[in-house]
């Protein structure tokens, strides 16, 4: 793997969340199943990912989607 590559696991992380969920928990029950983490972790590496110019090359619009999200929650504190 070449420094420009995600790993195998940052690239799972931004698949799962591009996709939409039908209700509550089902997000961390995929979590949970699906990568095999707790939801903390998950959501660790997520935001570390949010700053990762390979994530951002990797899946622009779900990593700047992101991006804005987190940057009205920090406007809202």
């Amino acid at each position: 793997m070449t420094d420009e590559q995600l790993s195998a696991r940052d690239r799972a992380v931004l698949a799962l969340e591009r996709r939409s969920w039908s209700g509550p928990g089902a997000k961390e029950r995929a979590i949970r199943e699906e990568l095999g983490m707790v939801p903390v972790r998950y959501y660790q590496l997520l935001n570390a990912l949010l700053d990762d110019a390979r994530a951002l090359a990797h899946d622009p619009i779900t990593v700047n989607r992101l991006r804005r999200v987190r940057e009205s929650r920090r406007a809202e504190r």
